[in-house]
């Protein structure tokens, strides 16, 4: 009797596992606990909503029709699961024409972190597919459902529409930004050997390059960057990859790609190009999940000599926890001195770090003084912006697990030398009754109404100001890149092959693109002001938001229903300040380093040029007691066109066929140090 029991308890088993094999005959359940025996289907899910691509080979299909609107947590990130590994992917439409809805893949905080949740919200009475896959493996686990209900704006400022761009087939879709100079937003795709570049056009168009790369790369499994760091002009790639880094170096006409992985070993998680000794060339940094951070400083030819904080000999101190945990790291000015201050996001582990950059290659952990450094968090990334417009960095902590996300106040008081304390503003804003969590957290004014918005996957926490937000939650408006992908002014943001187009409101805009001459080429770094009748905003530029993606390093500002911008400054890494005033709204302003200044106060104290102003010649005189070398010479207009270039600097540099008007004189030495002066052509 108990043999026969057995067999017919073992066929019941089998039989359910069959039954949800495939999307036709999924299991409808409720909400509720759940076994999954095995992940042995026959169907694999097509297309692939959580993160990671494709590679698995086998399914567990179920449905799931909530009678009410609710919202709804689909997790396997529980103690019976410890030590596991899921990815999950929810779907909307049909079987025959499914649409991604949600996702996750290690989602979790539970054993190793590589269980799966998602928080979203649901319809009554549509039909949601659910899919269990073994990308990792096929082993059985316990799945938990659960419903709460929902709270949202009545009406979201903003709705999206979505378009697929037939070009867009790399494997890792991860990056937007201006690859052509012209102010637009382009899509960057990598796969192996290849970079897809799908340069923006009039209206929105797109038409595509494809730069083969050579050799062995690692992908950018984790994260990517994007910066000039050997500045020829040229965007550069650090693919943040598992077991280390690849970083892909554009040659001199920007014409081809060469990949270089240096070949430590690096858990990498976000990846940034930032200035760490301000010396003008972009270093590359990485947290590493495993160990103490790493950073690659530029020797300012292009090359790296890498070091591990805490461990290498004369090391920055970044992140020296060895235990890892360290997920995201955002570079921006906390402090209001002109230098870069790191935020790094933590996990499952020692508490979120701030490190205060004191110049001279001393930086200061200050997590304590700023009390930042609470416990438990899990967080994966932060969302950093001034959300109050009152001058200043703030931090909004984002979740990717049992702890909620928090936002934090920055206090800064540049009239004193203490470090004053962030204060916790978490109750009662917003965020305290929030339950969406996620990996990766965005920080944009979406609706173009002077605050700016949080972004996580589906959901959109939009700023009614006074450190108010409140939710709309979107079905598929997945986290991906955010920029410009149609001129419009409003942001849009990257899904696969998908682009989902902001509809545009009547609030008004703009769009600051930077050409840097003695700092950074991107201008990473710089710290962007608009003045007008919402007061004062601010924008950081930075390489690497978030925990995966590269977004539009133009900085965008939503003005309202402003007719004019009163003030528009830009304050270089370098020092250098320039001054716009009385600025149109709804344009792109292109500002190269150095324009609004006057002739004869852009001083680089290495050359001066004679005659200026100058009618056919220019010649270049080093100043007494300088032992530099100089190889070559840019002119560029104050649209930041290059006109002219030379090696030739033992003569005259002939400015005949340059058009009246004001240029910039870019010269680099031979240890690839750039100086600049600008003289007026009659």
């Amino acid at each position: 009797m108990k043999k026969i029991t057995l067999i017919i308890a073992f066929f019941f088993i089998v039989q359910l596992s069959n039954a949800q094999d495939t999307c036709a005959t999924a299991v409808p359940i409720t909400a509720g606990s759940y076994v999954v025996s095995a992940v042995n289907g026959t169907q694999v899910p097509n297309p692939i909503c959580a993160d990671n691509g494709n590679g698995a080979n086998a399914g567990e299909w179920y449905t799931y029709t909530p009678t009410q609107d609710r919202t709804t947590t689909l997790t396997t990130d529980l103690v019976i699961n410890s030590g596991g590994d899921t990815r999950f992917h929810v779907y909307t439409g049909t079987c025959a024409n499914l649409t991604c809805y949600t996702g996750d893949d290690d989602g979790g905080i539970i054993g190793n972190g590589f269980l799966s949740v998602a928080t979203f919200n649901v319809t009554a009475g549509t039909t949601y597919y659910i899919a269990f896959d073994n990308l990792w493996n096929s082993n059985g686990f316990t799945f938990q459902l659960t419903e709460a209900p929902v709270v949202v704006l009545p009406t979201p400022p903003m709705t999206y529409t979505s378009t697929t761009i037939a070009a867009i087939t790399s494997t890792y879709n991860m990056c937007l930004i201006d690859m052509n100079g012209d102010g637009k937003d382009d899509i960057v795709g990598v796969s192996n050997n290849n970079l897809r570049v799908n340069y923006q056009g009039a209206g929105g168009t797109f038409t595509f390059t494809d730069f083969p790369i050579a050799g062995s790369s690692l992908m950018p499994y984790w994260s990517l960057a994007a910066g000039d760091y050997n500045k020829d002009g040229y965007n550069d790639f650090m693919l943040g990859n598992g077991s280390g880094c690849t970083f892909w170096k554009s040659n001199a006409t920007g014409t081809a790609y060469t990949s270089i992985t240096p070949g430590q070993y690096i858990f990498c998680q976000r990846t940034n190009f930032a200035d760490l000794n301000n010396d003008g060339n972009l270093d590359a940094y990485s947290c590493h999940d495993v160990a103490p951070n790493v950073y690659y400083l530029n020797n300012g030819s292009g090359g790296f000599t890498y070091y591990q904080s805490g461990v290498t000999p004369g090391a920055y101190s970044l992140g020296v926890t060895s235990t890892g945990g360290n997920y995201s790291s955002v570079w921006t000015d906390f402090d209001n001195d002109g230098d870069v201050d790191m935020f790094m996001s933590k996990c499952s582990g020692p508490p979120c770090e701030l490190h205060r950059n004191d110049g001279n290659g001393v930086y200061t952990d200050i997590s304590a003084i700023a009390q930042l450094n609470f416990t438990p968090v899990t967080s994966w990334s932060s969302a950093v912006a001034d959300y109050d417009n009152d001058g200043d960095m703030d931090i909004m902590i984002g979740s990717n697990g049992s702890i909620p996300s928090k936002l934090f106040r920055n206090n800064l008081d540049t009239t004193n030398s203490v470090e004053e304390a962030f204060t916790n503003i978490t109750v009662g804003s917003g965020f305290d009754t929030n339950s969406s969590i996620h990996r990766d957290y965005l920080a944009y004014d979406f609706d173009n109404d002077t605050h700016v918005d949080v972004f996580s996957n589906n959901n959109i926490m939009f700023n009614q100001g006074n450190n108010l937000f409140v939710p709309a939650t979107y079905g598929a408006l997945m986290i991906g890149p955010v920029g410009d992908l149609n001129d419009d002014g409003f942001l849009d943001i990257q899904n696969g092959s998908t682009i989902r187009y902001a509809v545009p409101n009547t609030n008004k805009w703009i769009k600051v693109a930077l050409h840097g001459l003695q700092s950074n080429s991107n201008g990473i770094g710089a710290r962007v002001e608009i003045y007008g009748a919402w007061g004062k905003q601010i924008r950081d530029i930075r390489s690497g938001d978030g925990f995966t993606y590269m977004n539009s390093m133009n900085a965008h500002f939503g003005l309202g229903q402003a007719t004019t911008i009163d003030q528009v400054v830009i304050k270089w890494p370098s020092g250098l300040i320039d001054t716009y005033n009385n600025v149109t709204p709804n344009q792109t302003l292109m500002v190269v380093e150095g324009t609004t200044l006057a002739v004869n106060s852009f001083n680089n104290g290495v050359f001066s040029i004679y005659p200026n102003p100058a009618k056919n010649v220019v010649n270049i005189q080093l100043n007494d007691n300088l032992s530099v070398t100089l190889k070559s010479a840019l002119v560029y207009d104050l649209t930041g066109k290059l006109v002219l270039q030379t090696n030739q600097l033992n003569q005259p540099i002939n400015v005949e066929k340059l058009t009246t008007g004001t240029y910039i004189l870019s010269v680099s030495d031979t240890e690839n140090r750039s100086y600049t002066q600008k003289f007026i052509k009659e």
